[in-house]
């Protein structure tokens, strides 16, 4: 058996191990005598709750969430281009004033469509 396999058997021994290990610790240790009524509440910043958690969301927040992440991903692509912009010649400026482009056609399409309209 080669030595790396002997490595990465004792690795997996050791983490399988160590899972049990809390696993066993956890049971040892925890408590079984969970209290009625406050114990078993659903916590929400000490407020009790007073409707289902499952209710629908308009989708508008859905869709701003997204406009939101373009945006965001623009200034993620924005700096490092403005850090390196002296050494990466024309042809770079050209590819990101394509890509703000395309950012810009996405906001005057949500824009149009009313996304970003809140009531």
């Amino acid at each position: 058996m080669s030595y790396s396999y002997v490595d990465l058997v004792t690795v997996l021994i050791v983490v399988i191990g160590f899972v049990f290990l809390n696993y066993w610790i956890v049971a040892l240790f925890a408590p079984r005598n969970p209290k009625q009524g406050e114990k078993l509440e659903t916590y929400e910043c000490g407020e009790l709750p007073f409707d289902d958690a499952l209710v629908n969301f308009n989708i508008r927040y859905y869709v701003f969430a997204l406009t939101f992440f373009v945006f965001d991903m623009e200034a993620i692509f924005l700096y490092p281009w403005a850090i390196v912009f002296d050494t990466l010649g024309a042809g770079a400026l050209i590819e990101m004033f394509l890509f703000l482009w395309v950012l810009a056609t996405g906001l005057i399409y949500a824009y149009k469509k009313g996304v970003l309209h809140w009531v």
